[in-house]
């Protein structure tokens, strides 16, 4: 069975530097697949689509509310050709009904214990269902294998002729249920942690040392996570995630683990945040602040001192987003109720953009401030110029290691090219 794998083009945000990272769910995806499957996949945005009628199926993953539409136009392309369509991903989950108009089928929820495998021997008996839904039902992490990155060229996913992080995931399921967040929709309220040999495992096979931990929290079981960064010591791996738990015996574990940088939320002037900030970087970890505008406590003042207050911190890098209520989240419940929703373009639904009334500010105003946080910001050398100073830093680690590589220069002609190209 020929299969095409796809994953559709979506925008970065406005102001953020434009790289690309090796997308995560499709190589997960392509592990679930049984081996007669002869999976091809197209990433468009580092590669054009090669639409080719000789596929016998095509799958397309969507991971972003904002690649919808373009998902949807590439099935009905496929479909019009007699060309089966199956979408699965985190938003054909939020946006089932919508997508089931562009689909032969929707699979729905994770795909491991065998599921897929099924899925596709109904496709060969003439039997494919037009929904395999397994919101609730979710697989043993057992049956979670390493991610087939052979699918993937790595030659595309380089900036300035280096590749960045390859993701990895050690635990599904989040126990937080924050209010702009589909999490608790979409992998259940429950902490599932991956067995922590199969997370080895994985780790050590990725060729590149720099990882992004994609876990939607690693602050849910200080257990786990101790035991995770303690077997992970001697991969001398260098590493981003979300948030960890901020306990000095877990940041200390961390560090020797080789956390680069993790993202910390930043919604207030809090001394709290400023202590968080400091102790990352008492252990040699770097801090972006993920930053949210828009929320019902943040007038045009408080955004104002907010930025002012970001400025002090010492941050190393930050990326700001305009509050976005996606489908299934708890905002976007409360802003149904409450007639405060502008529309549902979903191609807007991309994190800068303002597509609700927010509470104290005009949403041209909102508008306005986010572009204002950004240039006060990185007035001083742009964002470039930081990641610059966080790449500096990680290298640092790597020479003192032992680790550290120089990267293939044909990467960094090819990246030269296709800079010259654009």
């Amino acid at each position: 069975m020929k299969m095409q794998l796809i994953y559709p083009e979506w925008i970065k945000l406005e102001h953020q530097t434009v790289f690309h990272l090796p997308p995560h769910a499709p190589v997960v995806v392509a592990s679930a697949l049984p081996d007669y499957v002869d999976v091809h996949f197209f990433d468009e945005n580092v590669q054009a689509i090669e639409y080719d009628s000789s596929y016998d199926i095509v799958a397309i993953s969507v991971l972003l509310t904002c690649q919808i539409k373009r998902a949807f136009e590439i099935a009905d392309k496929y479909r019009k050709q007699g060309i089966p369509v199956i979408f699965g991903g985190i938003a054909v989950m939020l946006h089932a009904q919508e997508v089931m108009e562009h689909a032969d089928s929707v699979f729905l929820g994770e795909v491991e214990d065998g599921r897929l495998e099924a899925v596709l021997d109904d496709f060969k008996n003439g039997k494919l269902k037009k929904v395999y839904n397994y919101m609730h039902d979710h697989p043993d992490t057992n049956t979670i294998y390493s991610a087939r990155r052979d699918i993937l060229n790595n030659d595309l996913y380089a900036y300035r002729g280096i590749q960045m992080v390859d993701l990895v995931h050690a635990s599904r399921g989040c126990k937080f249920n924050c209010f702009p967040c589909c999490n608790n929709f979409l992998g259940g309220a429950n902490f599932r942690p991956r067995p922590i040999d199969m997370v080895i495992k994985e780790m050590e096979g990725i060729k590149n040392n720099r990882l992004f931990i994609v876990d939607n929290s690693l602050a849910q079981d200080k257990q786990w996570v101790m035991d995770l960064f303690r077997e992970m010591i001697p991969l001398k791996k260098k590493w981003v995630s979300h948030p960890i738990l901020y306990d000095d015996e877990v940041l200390k574990l961390a560090a020797d683990a080789g956390c680069w940088y993790v993202y910390q939320a930043i919604a207030d002037t809090s001394d709290t945040i400023k202590e968080r900030i400091e102790r990352l970087h008492d252990h040699g970890i770097g801090v972006e602040g993920t930053i949210l505008l828009g929320t019902d406590e943040q007038d045009e003042d408080y955004i104002k001192r907010l930025i002012d207050f970001l400025m002090e911190v010492n941050l190393d890098m930050a990326e700001f987003t305009i509050l976005t209520p996606f489908p299934e989240s708890p905002i976007r419940n409360k802003f149904e109720k409450q007639g405060r929703i502008l529309h549902n373009n979903w191609s807007d639904y991309t994190c800068d953009k303002v597509v609700f009334k927010p509470k104290h500010v005009t949403p041209e105003k909102l508008q306005e401030l986010y572009h204002l946080a950004w240039n006060t910001f990185y007035a001083d050398g742009g964002q470039q110029t930081k990641m610059g100073s966080l790449f500096y830093k990680v290298i640092q680690k790597e020479i003192k290691d032992g680790t550290y590589r120089r990267y293939n220069p044909k990467i960094k002609r090819s990246f030269r090219k296709k800079l010259n190209k654009s």
